[in-house]
């Protein structure tokens, strides 16, 4: 049914209920968190569709063989939480939990410490620890393939901004242009200075607005020129804030000057991998270093390192 993670990684669902022998899953989390500022989608995905969505998360619990199942949200939702909490007397061995509101907890290790408070090794993934993390948007997914027979062809895209005339969440069909949206959000506002694909901490800048909406699109933010320009660049004054703040305990400054300076190798041995691209270093330096920037770029020829090395 091409149902994939729809909190934005995209990773194919069915390859997470494929237990490998010798394993077991314990616990089923349900990424209900959203910490991302703007981003809506899943806060009124739980609102409206609650009970499909529990009806999703029981099919999953099947599917996983699993006996309990927890839905994080964070504290700031307090109409979803309690809208769940009711639903899920329904629903024996669903349990809502509510978190305190801190960013980045929407990361599966996050949200895996948060709620289980088990820490996934580097390098390994949440089976390690008998978890495995869906979000609200799969879990909707689910019901609506097993109990409807719809693969998934729309999702829930929150169109939002400062100056947007109506923001927005909508329910489009995959392969809806960007444009169309913002169309109906009442138009792209004059003091426009970006458009982000997602949240202004992890999302994209677009360079066209004639792109498509694609499974992994959970909002389109409407930034306005004065806060979408970027602060000067000057040298690193070494505060060390980008290491103190960032939820993988990296050293983003030293992956940041490993990427640019093309020495990937190095950068595979400090872990750059364990990155989850949250963006809290480049949000928190004072210097305006692009340090997000770098560890996109340093991951991904990791990667094609890692994928070469594969092949000899």
């Amino acid at each position: 049914m091409g149902i994939v993670g729809l909190g934005g990684a995209t990773f194919p669902s069915h390859v997470k209920l494929m237990v490998p022998d010798g394993r077991k899953v314990e616990n089923l989390l349900i990424n209900g968190v959203e910490c991302e500022p703007y981003l809506t989608s899943d806060h009124r995905l739980m609102l409206e569709r609650g009970k499909e969505m529990l009806i999703g998360i029981r099919i999953l619990m099947i599917g996983l063989n699993v006996t309990k199942a927890f839905i994080g949200i964070e504290s700031n939702k307090p109409d979803a939480i309690e809208h769940l909490q009711k639903l899920c007397k329904d629903f024996p061995g669903i349990e809502v939990v509510p978190l305190k509101v801190k960013y980045p907890q929407g990361g599966e290790k996050q949200l895996i410490k948060a709620v289980v408070n088990r820490e996934v090794p580097s390098g390994k993934l949440p089976l390690e620890v008998g978890c495995v993390v869906n979000n609200v948007g799969t879990a909707f997914a689910v019901y609506e393939a097993v109990q409807k027979n719809k693969p998934l062809i729309d999702r829930v895209v929150t169109v939002t901004g400062k100056s947007l005339k109506k923001p927005s969440n909508l329910l489009v069909r995959i392969g809806t242009p960007v444009s169309s949206l913002i169309d109906f959000a009442g138009g792209l506002p004059d003091d426009t200075g970006k458009v982000i694909n997602g949240g202004p901490m992890m999302g994209k800048a677009l360079t066209s607005l004639e792109v498509p909406v694609v499974k992994g699109t959970s909002g389109i933010l409407i930034m306005p020129e004065k806060e979408s320009r970027r602060i000067p660049v000057v040298n690193c004054i070494r505060c060390a804030r980008c290491i103190s703040v960032c939820p993988m305990g990296l050293e983003p400054v030293l992956l940041a000057q490993l990427s640019e300076n093309q020495m990937y190798e190095q950068a595979e041995k400090e872990k750059i991998l364990d990155c989850i691209e949250c963006g809290s270093c480049h949000f928190t330096c004072p210097a305006g270093r692009p340090l997000l920037d770098f560890l996109r770029l340093g991951k991904n020829k990791v990667g094609v390192i890692i994928r070469n090395r594969g092949k000899k």
